[in-house]
């Protein structure tokens, strides 16, 4: 008779090991003051390989920009999507994170059989999924998805710095640089800056006065929930 050992090392092996698509998944924009946190969830071609897959915070932005272009292109399928400013502040980063890894695999044209995430914490999905400590520099799936989030967040900013350029976004994308706490000092918060995060709110405080920081019970509030668009890539191949 086989030992209690060694048969869940034999039912780890036949769920951990299931056959079918896989994709990788990866965020961009976790730490930025303000604009929404992005998801990307990628299922590559193995049959249409893309050289230079690395982790986006490597390479350049002409480099992630080419990439964003052939993984678009070579790629089985891809999604990218977010959550919103209001999500971040109502549910914090983490959550809204989690909610903008559950859209983009849930925007797959194809079902994985599993799903690689970048980190160590997993979204809620009716896959099987695995956390991967550094997955982006080490799993080409995730690479590609943090290539797209990447991508797609920066192209974001540059939108956000048309319509507010006294703050910069173009060149800082949101993060807490120098010259974005200046303009924040200068200007105040704009409605794309999170609120909950505390270099954003000290702003507030400062412009409008203590009673325009939100408190803990006005973040959890249900109706602070925005709806967020996600972002459907539906790729066909070369003819």
């Amino acid at each position: 008779m086989r030992s209690r050992k060694f048969l869940k090392a034999e039912q780890a092996a036949l769920v951990w090991d299931a056959p079918g698509l896989v994709a990788g998944v990866d965020e961009a924009g976790r730490g930025p003051l303000a604009g929404p946190v992005v998801a990307a969830a990628v299922i590559l071609d193995d049959k249409r390989p893309i050289r230079g897959l690395a982790d986006s915070k490597t390479l350049t932005p002409l480099q992630r920009e080419r990439l964003n272009d052939q993984i678009l292109a070579k790629a089985l399928c891809c999604s990218v999507a977010q959550a919103s400013v209001e999500e971040i502040d109502t549910h914090n980063i983490l959550q809204a994170t989690m909610l903008a890894m559950r859209r983009a695999v849930e925007g797959l044209r194809l079902k994985p059989a599993k799903v690689l995430v970048d980190g160590n914490r997993l979204p809620t999905l009716d896959v099987l999924a695995e956390a991967i400590v550094k997955g982006d520099a080490r799993i080409k799936a995730i690479s590609a998805a943090s290539i797209l989030a990447k991508v797609h967040r920066d192209r974001l900013c540059e939108q956000l710095h048309v319509e507010f350029p006294l703050y910069g976004f173009a060149g800082h994308k949101g993060y807490g640089t120098p010259e974005h706490l200046e303009a924040l000092l200068r200007h105040g918060a704009c409605v794309h800056h999170r609120r909950s995060f505390s270099p954003v709110a000290a702003a507030l405080a400062r412009t409008l006065g203590p009673a325009a920081v939100p408190d803990e019970a006005a973040l959890q509030m249900p109706g602070l929930i925005a709806t967020v668009e996600t972002v459907h890539l539906e790729l066909r191949p070369e003819s």
